[in-house]
């Protein structure tokens, strides 16, 4: 007798979506034009075109190859000796950092930091809500609506004026309920490249102290605005508070680390014995998550932190490509201007960091792609890293056109 095969107990299940940065990448890899140009992803290349092994990044793993050790698991919080590393690095000059009152603990990258972060406040504060700046890096939404938060937006960006809209900001920030989180980028707004200066930031501080808000600072792109010290004042500032504040930072972009997945998760608490509790609890949270991270990134940047000689090349190198981005947007502003000059584009270098909302709509952006062969997001952002002397003509009569 024959048997009829049971349905499959997936079957129900439909395609996910793609993801809207990741699949612009995909969309160019298919792409078999020999000019073919990918702005979508945020990360770093030199003005050739490639994504480079910084110095630093060598001459760090030639050491550790010289002196091997076995491949155990680091503990629950990482390697104590980047962990060390990032907080000094992020902390060090602040009250809390000298009371003790931070604690970092190394995460599988800025998302991994992000994940634990919203996973722990989730277990000990499952009413609030979370705010993220309209627009936003399309992950934050996602990562907190995972950890079953209901996320909102807070305006950030003027579309007609391509410029920051801080007065609606601010008055949407003074009518959030007391314990909901608010997300900051600390530093090269993703996806706009605007940041907000010393005053609008302490304008924030007041507002997010006065109605007692969570601030929860993400930074990926430290040394990619101004200098490490510069891009990490705001981190100071909200540490000086005496506010509880979480940081998620990432190394990805500035040691050029991408598949390492370097990244930490850093709350400042209001005492030592608070920050042990804390710490006692998040390592819970990564426990249930992956339980340990991997080692061989963190070993590299400790050891690179570590060193004056390493750090001192790090901080060269990041400085090079940091000029480089800069010296991108000038160039892409004058050619600009020189297509278009009844059309101001002076926010391409009031910007900061690798991105540039560029005002595009996405039917140019679709032109861009089936015209030009140049791939980049629906919403206009471009990463202006992705830009050098060899693309940048094509790339400026693209957009010219197009606009």
């Amino acid at each position: 007798m024959k048997t009829s095969t049971p349905a499959s107990l997936l079957a129900a299940i439909t395609m996910a979506p793609r993801d809207p940065i990741l699949g612009i990448t995909e969309a160019y890899n298919r792409s078999t034009h020999p000019a073919k140009i990918n702005l979508g992803v945020g990360v770093y290349y030199d003005d050739q075109g490639k994504v480079p092994l910084l110095q630093c990044v060598r001459q760090a793993e030639a050491d550790l190859l010289q002196h091997p050790k076995p491949h155990t698991y680091l503990p629950i919080e990482g390697l104590a000796a980047y962990n060390n590393a990032v907080r000094r690095q992020l902390f060090d000059g602040t009250r809390a950092f000298d009371e003790q009152r931070v604690i970092t603990l190394q995460t599988a990258g800025g998302t991994g930091a992000l994940k634990v972060g919203a996973d722990f406040l989730q277990r000990f504060f499952p009413d609030a809500q979370v705010w993220i700046s309209d627009p936003s890096w399309e992950n934050h939404a996602a990562l907190f609506e995972a950890a079953g938060f209901t996320v909102n937006a807070y305006p950030y960006y003027d579309a007609a004026r391509n410029d920051l809209n801080f007065p609606a900001m601010l008055a949407t920030l003074e009518q959030i309920p007391a314990g909901d989180i608010v997300l900051l980028h600390a530093c090269c707004h993703n996806p706009t490249g605007l940041d907000l200066d010393d005053s609008q930031w302490q304008q924030v501080l007041e507002i997010i102290t006065r109605r007692r808000l969570i601030p929860f600072l993400d930074m990926a792109y430290q040394g990619f605005g101004g200098s490490l010290a510069e891009d990490g004042k705001v981190v100071q500032r909200f540490a000086d508070s005496g506010l509880t504040v979480f940081v998620s930072s990432t190394f990805s972009k500035s040691f050029s680390l991408y598949s390492e997945r370097i990244g930490a998760l850093s709350v400042v608490s209001a005492s030592p014995d608070e920050a042990a509790r804390l710490l006692s609890q998040l390592k819970r949270t990564i426990r249930t998550n992956y339980s340990s991270p991997p080692g061989h990134g963190a070993a590299i940047v400790a050891a690179v932190l570590g060193s004056d000689q390493l750090r001192a090349l790090w901080e060269q190198e990041l400085a090079q490509m940091r000029e480089r981005i800069t010296g991108m947007r000038q160039q892409l502003r004058a050619r600009l201007q020189q297509h278009l000059p009844a059309r101001d584009f002076s926010f391409l270098t009031r910007q900061a960091g690798l991105f540039s909302y560029t005002g595009l709509q996405p039917e140019q952006v679709t032109r861009l792609r089936e015209e030009f062969e140049i791939h980049t997001l629906g919403t206009g952002r471009i990463c202006v890293a992705a830009v050098n002397s060899g693309n940048l003509d094509t790339i400026a009569t693209a957009l010219a056109r197009v606009m």
